[in-house]
């Protein structure tokens, strides 16, 4: 027995050695491309090249420095910014209804909520398109900060639900056993332990607001425009060096909300 047992153990360790390494060139494989543009951005205006000739600044000067694409980034931010507050503020009381109370139609809701999660974004979009058209709404930036709410509320649902899941019941409870009422049991206890879901939710909703472009595209008008939908644009009809700019910028973005993601929801994490 000793012995088939000194056979399976190597067996394993070289299994789970192989599979570390081949996690380790697929992840190498997606990001690669994604880190190729970060030395091209230091490159200059005369060229897409990696490795660049020569480094510098110079494309970060001309994206900061040209109204055509400080105003789509700006657009963003505000879209981003609008899109988080209303998905914030549908998402945390539709999260908590659905994971603390039974009611009629419950299912119904919670799939009509959630289905913006496996309706695909080019199908979204074009019924949106369509909507908002026969409203006279389209290319507002109301349409835009509609439309983007409505396609990240979902996520936000799914991870304040998984902060509202590992609150403890018996404080609200007692809450209201010492006379408060539901609204001030939801704002005294519930809110301030849900805090780091509502965070990490709020930050992955900005994030995918600002970095939709499939929704955006149909809605925008040229006086709206994004700066995914003009980096989208940029490279159909030109190609500007100032991309590789913005894409790291992009990169170093989602890199920094995914990371304060983590640490929120970590610290959302009882025992942590």
């Amino acid at each position: 027995m000793s012995n088939a047992f000194d056979l399976k153990d190597p067996l394993k360790r070289r299994y789970r050695r192989f599979g570390t390494a081949l996690a380790c060139l697929v992840y190498a494989f997606m990001l690669v491309p994604s880190l190729i543009v970060i030395p091209v951005s230091f490159g200059t205006q005369h060229e897409v090249r990696f490795p660049p000739r020569e480094f510098s600044f110079e494309l970060y000067q001309i994206f900061f420095s040209s109204a055509a694409w400080t105003g789509p980034l700006l657009q963003s931010l505000k879209i981003a910014c609008l899109t988080t507050l209303l998905a914030l503020a549908t998402a945390v009381p539709a999260a908590y209804g659905i994971v603390r109370h039974d009611f009629p139609g419950k299912k119904a809701i919670t799939l009509l909520l959630m289905s913006p999660l496996v309706i695909p974004a080019i199908v979204m979009a074009l019924g949106l398109y369509l909507y908002f058209s026969y409203i006279r709404l389209t290319g507002s930036t109301l349409a835009l900060v509609l439309g983007h709410t409505i396609y990240v509320t979902p996520f936000v649902i799914v991870m304040v639900a998984a902060g509202v899941q590992k609150l403890d019941p018996n404080l609200e409870f007692g809450a209201t056993l010492m006379g408060a009422g539901r609204y001030r049991m939801f704002a005294t206890v519930v809110l301030p332990q849900l805090m780091p879901s509502i965070l990490a939710g709020g930050l992955f909703a900005f994030l995918i607001s600002f970095d939709e472009v499939v929704i955006s595209w149909f809605l925008v008008s040229a006086t709206t425009t994004t700066l995914p939908v003009k980096m989208y644009s940029s490279i159909q009809w030109e190609i500007s060096p100032v991309i590789a700019a913005v894409s790291t910028m992009l990169t170093v973005l989602s890199f920094v909300v995914c990371m304060l993601t983590a640490a929120l929801q970590r610290s959302g994490t009882p025992g942590q």
